[in-house]
């Protein structure tokens, strides 16, 4: 049963919290806490609220974009040099939704949501996780497969913004809006000279986590950006995907899928 829910001015006083408290739980949006909570649970009884720890927020410079990990999905969407994520963010649960949700938060949701990590591992995107004594930063990918010691706080995220056209979103759910992933996909393609030079492709619906498809990249690059190299390429995402059944599609249905649509980001058809 809750018993305490708090709300920190700062950082150290986050932890600080966590700390005396016992089995506290984070909160930030708290569209994941929430439903938990309201179903009733005893796996924590006390709430640790990030919304006004100072972690929101987003700075561009450079080229380099740094969003702290409370930002909710709706600020990313209003931020003109994150037009690029639009397609993507618009596919997230619903408006009311996006407006709680933190881009912090959605790392850790529970597949087959949290489609913002498939992005997120397409740009490269690194965190950094505080746990009160240090910092470190992680590649996003292996921060979602890994998750979070007890102790641990993302702060923020950073990725380098992709050249114009190279960003590349397509999700299958059950419907084209507020639904749950079949399969999700995002990449950065770079292409050089009629061939790829350059890609990074995440994986969304189709493993316990947002998963980085580095066997389709490999297979993609050298060879040009067309119908006939993205479909060889996509045939390779069986090696990197663990699929599951869940009510929205069973895990044959996934794999059986996942090399389509594939090939419909890489190449729009």
């Amino acid at each position: 049963m809750l018993q305490t829910v708090a709300t920190p001015g700062s950082l150290p006083e986050t932890h600080a919290l966590l700390s005396k408290l016992d089995g506290a739980r984070l909160i930030a949006g708290g569209t994941a806490v929430m439903p938990t909570l309201n179903a009733g649970t005893d796996e924590f009884s006390s709430l640790v609220s990030l919304r006004a720890a100072g972690l929101s927020g987003i700075v561009v410079k450079d080229g380099v974009v740094t969003i702290g990990a409370a930002t909710t999905m709706t600020e990313l969407a209003d931020e003109p040099a994150l037009a690029f994520l639009q397609s993507a963010l618009e596919t997230i649960a619903s408006p009311t939704i996006r407006n709680m949700a933190t881009i912090g938060g959605n790392l850790f949701v529970k597949q087959p949501y949290g489609d913002l990590s498939a992005c997120l591992i397409a740009l490269g995107a690194t965190a950094t996780v505080s746990d009160g004594t240090a910092t470190r930063i992680e590649p996003v990918e292996k921060l979602v497969a890994s998750r979070l010691g007890p102790k641990d706080i993302v702060t923020q995220l950073a990725f380098s913004i992709p050249s114009p056209g190279s960003f590349k979103f397509v999700k299958a759910g059950r419907k084209a809006l507020n639904a749950a992933a079949i399969v999700t996909v995002a990449a950065v393609v770079s292409v050089s000279d009629g061939v790829v030079s350059q890609c990074r492709i995440g994986l969304g619906g189709v493993a316990e986590c947002a998963v980085r498809a580095r066997s389709v990249e490999e297979a993609l690059t050298g060879n040009p950006l067309d119908r006939t190299h993205a479909e060889q390429a996509a045939a390779k995402a069986d090696r990197d995907i663990e699929p599951f059944d869940d009510s929205h599609a069973s895990a044959w249905y996934r794999a059986r899928v996942t090399p389509v649509h594939i090939r419909r980001a890489l190449v729009g058809e």
